[in-house]
């Protein structure tokens, strides 16, 4: 792994609040609604201005230096009710913000707002959220009922459901090695859209050209069961507690163009690469665009949609930029959160 990605020892221990909801939130009672300001300090596009921001004591702002100090944070924002929660940082920020703060909100959170400022937005990109979104945007927009619901994958150990994690994004096996590299395409200045462009194609072309024994071809010990215990399909071409990339998310909308759930059902839609061999590499383009058929499938990728999957995995998975330990997972669907969008 790159240096700059964090690799966690063990998932966070996450007492759930018990708290239910239907997933929609409730109207704002304030004549001004208050809101819950999360500002990650270390994100890309935070310089030290406030400008997307302003200043309004409508706004209780939080820049905690460390992800154990979000727990508090978001305690206290539960404890005064706020009607909002906005997210100042990218993927990363997110998924640390609904991991620490499912101990105060459970399932019944207030409505959130992202203000994308990390190197990588990938849920700012599937909400259609610009860069330049501020927090008076995203207010004037929830006053006409702008909102949209998306859901987090849970990845929970399987022997203890409280060490979980929440995030949009989950990859393993040639995923982990794509993430180091898109890392690194950060150092030359390449972000977003362009980071997974180039991740993409250089990816591709490692595990095209590279021989044998070149660690882009190599498959990863990993087990995929539906909830049923049933395993998810595997079409040879490696060792069958092998796989080769595996990846899952609930978001719709991809960067670069990458649409490989077109007319995917499911709250999560998987794709997985049972091996490396050349010929289901070349169909890499008709695989981004999502347009694989059965020919396809039969040599090694296919797709699937489902609620919940367990996982088995002998090496780090990636979940929204940053790697967490092998192990025995379940994972599910979180609750339905409502966004913000323009």
């Amino acid at each position: 792994m790159h240096g700059a990605i964090h690799l966690f020892d063990s998932l966070p221990q996450v007492d759930v609040a018990s708290r239910r909801s239907n997933g929609d939130a409730m109207a704002p009672a304030r004549s001004e609604p208050l809101v819950g300001l999360v500002r990650n300090p270390h994100s890309h596009g935070n310089s030290g201005s406030t400008g997307r921001v302003g200043d309004s004591p409508s706004v209780l702002s939080a820049a905690p230096e460390k992800r154990s100090e979000l727990f508090d944070v978001l305690a206290d924002f539960a404890a005064k009710s706020v009607d909002y929660i906005a997210i100042d940082g990218g993927d990363g920020t997110v998924r640390d913000v609904l991991t620490c703060g499912a101990a105060a909100f459970g399932e019944s959170w207030p409505t959130l707002i992202l203000l994308p400022s990390g190197k990588t937005n990938a849920l700012a990109h599937d909400l259609e959220i610009s860069d330049s979104w501020t927090l008076a945007d995203a207010l004037e927009a929830a006053k006409q009922g702008h909102a949209v619901t998306r859901r987090p994958i849970v990845v929970a150990q399987r022997d203890n459901p409280n060490a979980q994690v929440r995030g949009f994004v989950l990859g393993a096996g040639a995923y982990t090695s794509a993430i180091s590299l898109g890392q690194d395409a950060h150092n030359f200045g390449a972000f977003n859209a362009a980071a997974v462009g180039v991740t993409a194609v250089w990816s591709g072309l490692q595990a095209m050209f590279g021989g044998k024994d070149n660690p882009w071809r190599r498959g990863t010990r990993m087990r995929l069961r539906q909830k049923d215990g049933w395993e998810i399909e595997h079409a040879g071409g490696g060792a069958f507690s092998e796989r080769y990339f595996m990846f899952a998310s609930t978001l719709q909308n991809f960067p670069a163009g990458l649409r490989p759930f077109r007319d995917l059902d499911g709250e999560i839609r998987m794709a997985v690469f049972d091996n490396s061999r050349r010929r289901l590499l070349l169909r890499l383009p008709v695989i981004f665009r999502g347009k694989a058929g059965d020919g396809t499938r039969r040599k090694g990728f296919h797709t699937h949609g489902m609620d919940a999957f367990d996982f088995d995995i002998g090496d780090r998975f990636i979940l929204d930029g940053e790697a967490f330990p092998p192990g025995h997972y379940s994972v599910s669907a979180g609750p339905r959160l409502r966004f913000v969008v323009p």
